[in-house]
């Protein structure tokens, strides 16, 4: 009887996944599952629990990771954060208090990460932040 329940409660969380689709409760109805096998075969509630416990933190710990990875494709950076290690070119002096680069064919107002660097036109620098709307860099190469 107890393993028809471990099954029946299995089927129920697969389920639910269809409304949630974070696979968190497909993973836990996998392990309810097999926790309903343990139980079918050894008929020892403590050792199904336990059985139930490992499937299932292993398939959120292990499988789950990969599997959202290969569902949702990789996360692509947008905006602000895709600028970030981006190459630039000075076009007109930088140094810590400002100056002007070429970041991916538009003019961006920037300024040295380094307060002691002077990056002169024709310089080619690397963003290493966007602060606001001007492009901290770094020059490529010091």
């Amino acid at each position: 009887m107890a393993a028809l329940i471990w099954l029946i409660g299995g089927v129920l969380l697969m389920l639910a996944e269809l409304l949630s689709g974070d696979f968190v409760l497909v993973m836990l109805g996998a392990g309810a599952i097999v926790g309903a096998g343990a139980e079918a075969l050894f008929g020892l509630p403590v050792l199904s629990v336990a059985v139930f416990a490992a499937v299932s933190l292993g398939l959120t710990t292990l499988a789950r990771p990969a599997l959202r990875r290969r569902i949702h494709g990789a996360v692509v950076q947008d905006n602000v954060k895709a600028l970030v290690g981006a190459p630039a070119v000075v076009t007109t002096r930088v140094d810590q208090h400002g100056g002007r680069i070429r970041l991916r064919g538009q003019e961006w107002s920037a300024r040295a990460l380094d307060a002691t660097q002077v990056l002169e036109p024709g310089t080619a620098v690397t963003v290493m932040e966007i602060s606001g709307a001007t492009a901290v860099v770094w020059a490529d190469g010091i």
